[in-house]
């Protein structure tokens, strides 16, 4: 028979794997590797009970809670993520964290490379990594609502360089930038790209190689001359070329390939958005009319 010690090991080990088998059930955990230059990881999680040891990333940590909070030791100061913030953890400055409400956390975080933001900026970010600016807050949530949705890449990257300049503004202490500089020639030139890009696409990354331009500058040349970002545009011309074949008799799967989108549900998205219906019933619509 075991003895009293073998059996209270026992038993210690069963509890302690219950209680570890417990913490994970009420964690929920999402990551993936987006199409979009300079994100290395998309990282979503829901946390009631898990702790952060001390540890290091290689990137930069942009990082929103949407519910609870996270407390957090960063170059030996405690710090918190209240709701309205957006904090910002540089790449390789030791951290931790911790839930710091019972329910514990629900967080959204983005790892970033040095091509969004430098090396030049992580001595700001260990003094000042907590940003209480509802506009940034704004944009990070609209980066991630871009990221979940298979086909939006260009919407995230734009509004994940916009974010990027927020930062950098913080970061360097600069007063509110005042009005864009207006650039029309700048704006035709990346309006004849995207038409000439409609079905294959292409990441501001690449147009500002093209056109040797910075993409925050593209991004808001183009909004400033047309009302609408460069993102909104391709969409807009692919939904057009999108109308002309359906109502050739095409079908919406073979329709969402033709036009670029990234499948039939992706299509119907902005269909519904920019016309008021399906693509299915657009087309239904049409052969009503015809009959």
């Amino acid at each position: 028979m075991p003895s009293q010690a073998t059996s209270r090991a026992a038993t210690t080990s069963r509890a302690a794997t219950a209680s570890r088998a417990a913490t994970a059930s009420r964690a929920a955990v999402s990551a993936w590797r987006p199409r979009v230059p300079g994100v290395v990881e998309v990282f979503h999680a829901r946390f009631t009970e898990y702790a952060y040891p001390m540890h290091v990333h290689d990137a930069w940590t942009l990082l929103i809670v949407d519910d609870g909070a996270v407390r957090y030791d960063l170059d030996r100061h405690e710090h918190g993520t209240p709701h309205d913030t957006v904090s910002l953890l540089p790449p390789h400055v030791p951290h931790n964290g911790a839930p710091a409400t019972a329910g514990g956390f629900r967080k959204r975080v983005l790892y970033l490379d040095t091509s969004r933001l430098g090396d030049d900026l992580i001595g700001a970010a260990v003094d000042r990594p907590d940003l209480r600016d509802p506009l940034l807050r704004l944009r990070v949530g609209q980066v991630h609502a871009a990221l979940v949705r298979p086909g939006d890449e260009l919407e995230a990257e734009s509004r994940l360089t916009l974010v990027g300049e927020r930062l950098r503004e913080h970061l360097r202490s600069r007063e509110v930038p005042g009005p864009p500089r207006r650039d029309p020639v700048l704006a035709r030139r990346l309006r004849e790209l995207l038409d000439a890009r409609v079905v294959e696409g292409l990441t501001l990354e690449e147009a500002g190689a093209v056109l040797s331009a910075h993409p925050a500058h593209l991004v808001r040349a183009f909004s400033g001359a047309y009302g609408i970002a460069p993102h909104q545009y391709l969409t807009s011309r692919r939904v057009g070329r999108a109308r002309r074949l359906l109502l050739e008799g095409r079908s919406p799967s073979g329709v969402a390939v033709a036009t670029g989108f990234y499948d039939q549900a992706h299509l119907t998205r902005h269909f519904r958005k920019l016309v008021g219906v399906t693509p299915g019933r657009y087309r239904m619509t049409d052969a009503a009319a015809g009959a």
